[in-house]
């Protein structure tokens, strides 16, 4: 299964905002509550909600005879504790591993057979099973989405070889200079918190996580009432309404529901931090806490984190690695949560660059709170902002994703239509207020190798 890589393109995208999409908006969450009856949201589009809770998207999209689908879960790394971190995509790798009616190989032989594929991941605030298919299959692979869903037996003899895996994963991401640099000042901002970890989790958690714990998390997060169903192609909506109550109708809800995290994250301060990770390169990442979705100044820090890192007309890429040659990669990041989030600057850069390469990214980040962007480097940065976004929603299975995600995010895909206005909007004079309000106090992890 090419979950890896599924997962990376997924983050790699929710990241990029595509966001921002992803879950909450410029109004406040309660504000964006959606009612319970089916309502049309876009042409093709329609949401239901069955009796015991759970959501049921279609977009009905005919222009090819293929279809998308997505089985969010609320659940993820912000309902983890540190002694089960990892716990959440530990489960996802394990649903897709073996059910009632088959074993893994035939879930995913299944998925061949009806021209798609069908993959499983957790992340910080939800889980998803997704799958493809041609669409005169999509009854039969709705079916063994749901089946995945209701009738894992998460394996006791596969559960090990998986542990393991994942346990590969997080030695590796320790061995990588930028991962190590990222998963640092995660940890530092977010102590206390499920965010303060990667959805992989740690080896010393992952090592204690047994069936009879997987199956524990199961029965509490797989609950009708944190479950979303979204598909989108060449379907129609009744019929595929009426297969969800068939198939999903029956699924009764836990007695107690799961409480929200409570989340107490002291105020950033400035600080520094350097660690030793032998490599070709060095690592500089200069960061600070960040609001949700919901917040105001979400539309403004996007387009800050454009300005400084969209693509090649960015800042950081033309003025430090193309006009000052000191930089392998650079970017800005802003994950979309509708929990807090992070700020990010980055940076690549040749071992006996680092003190330059330090000294050239913190000037970016002053001067952009200290002069305001010129109109076109304005006007730039929301095309790019906008048209990344508009890109990454032109496939089905993109759109079954931030339907479901949006959903269990509890704001809906119309959110959208809200976020393109707000970004439209951002002046000159509103990207200086958030550099001013959130880059004044940054933690900075510089990640080189040893000396020799």
């Amino acid at each position: 299964m090419s979950g890896l890589r599924l997962r990376r393109a997924r983050r790699a995208a929710l990241a990029l905002l595509v966001a921002l999409a992803s879950v909450g908006p410029l109004l406040t969450v309660a504000a964006l509550a959606i009612p319970a009856s089916a309502q049309e949201r876009a042409p093709g589009t329609s949401r239901t909600r069955l009796p015991n809770g759970i959501t049921v998207l279609v977009r009905e999209n005919p222009a090819a005879p293929v279809v998308a689908m997505s089985l969010v879960v609320r659940m993820g790394t912000r309902w983890e504790r540190p002694e089960h971190a990892g716990i959440s995509n530990f489960l996802q790798l394990m649903v897709v591993r073996g059910t009632e009616k088959r074993d893994g190989q035939e879930i995913v032989e299944a998925a061949d057979r009806m021209g798609g594929s069908i993959d499983a991941y957790g992340d910080a605030e939800y889980s998803e099973v997704a799958a493809t298919a041609l669409a005169r299959f999509w009854v039969p692979m709705l079916e063994m989405v749901v089946e995945i869903g209701r009738q894992p037996t998460i394996p006791e003899g596969t559960a090990g070889a998986v542990r393991d895996f994942l346990s590969r994963q997080v030695r590796n991401r320790g061995d990588k200079p930028f991962d190590v640099a990222v998963d640092t000042l995660n940890a530092h901002l977010f102590a206390g918190t499920g965010y303060a970890w990667n959805p992989l989790g740690r080896r010393e958690s992952l090592e204690k996580l047994d069936r009879a714990a997987l199956l524990e998390h199961y029965r509490a997060f797989y609950d009708p009432r944190r479950i979303v169903i979204a598909v989108s192609g060449d379907v129609r909506r009744a019929e595929v309404l009426a297969q969800a109550e068939r198939l999903l109708g029956t699924m009764a809800p836990g007695p107690t529901a799961i409480p929200e995290p409570a989340i107490a994250i002291p105020p950033p301060a400035a600080a520094r931090e350097e660690i030793q990770v032998p490599g070709a390169q060095a690592q500089i990442v200069m960061g600070t806490l960040a609001p949700g979705m919901a917040d105001p100044d979400y539309a403004p820090l996007k387009v800050l984190s454009t300005v400084l890192g969209g693509g090649m007309a960015g800042r950081f890429f033309s003025e430090l690695r193309d006009k000052q040659g000191l930089a392998y990669t650079t970017a800005a990041q802003y994950p979309t949560h509708a929990g807090p989030s992070v700020f990010m600057a980055q940076i690549g850069t040749a071992p006996e660059n680092v003190d330059k390469a330090e000294a050239a990214l913190r000037a970016e980040l002053e001067r952009v709170q200290r002069e305001r962007v010129g109109d076109e480097e304005l006007r730039v940065a929301k095309a790019y902002l906008l048209g990344s976004l508009a890109m990454d929603r032109r496939t089905n299975a993109r759109q079954a994703w931030y339907l479901g995600v949006f959903e269990s995010a509890q704001v809906g895909a119309e959110f959208l239509d809200g976020y393109v206005t707000a970004v439209q909007r951002v002046t000159a004079a509103d990207v200086q207020r958030v550099a001013r309000r959130y880059l004044s106090q940054l933690r900075t992890v510089v990640v080189r190798p040893p000396a020799r």
